[in-house]
């Protein structure tokens, strides 16, 4: 092969690799983006006959709808109708695990997207991106898994966290929480974002209510220490969010990262954490302003059917 040769197909391969960075990238940027999609899981922790007690038809389950991570931005039209639309599912409670702000004129945003379900049973807990406003940072740095500090420019989470409560939605965050939803008897229980180390688990320490039906535990970031208090105090399910489901994943939405101390088989969907105790980490719908992109990770929320175990 002569070197003109060898540098032509040289070319001809960059020119390639270039195009196809670019295919995927636009994919990415504005297909897969808007791409959003509802899973459903089934978890069987009720005992059994709750919920013929708790009126429901044969058959019928005890539905949580869990958002996380929508990182709003005003112009997200799309977005926010497809969350709106999401009422239609009727769940008997609705659990938001944070990061709701991609912007400090979001709030309305996020009270539109959530619209009806606002009117239905609903308890949160915040992540450090519905405090402080998300800040530009090189991409390749999530992929090292490192940590990384919050801008500390404050978004206005204190109109938001009002506005949900009244609503009536209850803050679960370092609270212990008792209610009752579609005839269910629930204990809920949160912490503050212990990505941050924000949390302070001993505010909510202890068995939760032997009576309810029940119990959740609540932390926007799944770090193990703060999941296995939540199991060693008998919790029967965890709802997380925080790692986007990796984000940019490998075919088959493999994460490739978690940005957090859960390993990556775990960075989506529902998974036992102990023989008792399950987890459900959200995909999230939405990612930071400066990384808007997702690859084999389609933005989702999750509609959750709590079942009876068996007898």
């Amino acid at each position: 092969m002569t070197s003109r040769a060898f540098s032509n197909r040289i070319l001809r391969s960059a020119a390639a690799l270039a195009t196809l960075g670019l295919t995927t990238f636009i994919y990415a940027n504005q297909i897969e983006l808007r791409a959003f999609k509802l899973h459903r899981v089934q978890v069987p922790v009720l005992a059994p006959g709750t919920l013929a007690r708790a009126g429901k038809r044969e058959g019928e389950p005890f539905q949580i709808l869990h958002v996380s991570d929508f990182h709003m931005l005003p112009d997200q039209k799309l977005k926010q109708k497809w969350v709106a639309s999401l009422d239609a599912l009727n769940p008997d409670l609705v659990i938001n695990t944070g990061d709701n702000l991609g912007s400090d004129k979001a709030v309305p945003s996020v009270l539109a997207a959530l619209g009806p379900l606002l009117n239905r049973p609903g308890a949160f807990v915040f992540g450090t991106n519905d405090y402080f406003a998300p800040r530009p940072v090189n991409p390749l740095k999530y992929l090292t898994g490192k940590k990384r500090k919050p801008s500390r420019v404050e978004l206005p989470w204190r109109g938001m966290r009002a506005a949900f409560i009244e609503h009536g939605w209850q803050d679960a965050t370092h609270a212990r929480l008792e209610f009752v939803a579609g005839g269910v008897k629930v204990a809920l229980s949160g912490v503050d974002d212990p990505h941050h180390e924000l949390e302070d688990y001993s505010q909510i320490a202890g068995a939760p209510n032997a009576d309810a039906d029940i119990a959740i535990g609540l932390s926007h970031s799944p770090e193990p220490h703060v999941l296995d208090a939540f199991a060693e105090d008998g919790y029967d399910l965890v709802l997380s969010g925080h790692t986007h489901g990796g984000q940019v994943c490998l075919p088959g939405g493999k994460a490739i990262v978690t940005n957090c101390g859960i390993d990556r088989s775990r960075a989506s969907g529902l998974s036992r954490w102990t023989e008792k105790t399950w987890l459900h980490v959200s995909n999230g719908l939405g990612t930071s302003p400066y990384a808007p992109v997702r690859l084999f990770c389609r933005p989702s929320a999750t509609l959750i059917e709590v079942v009876e175990r068996d007898s």
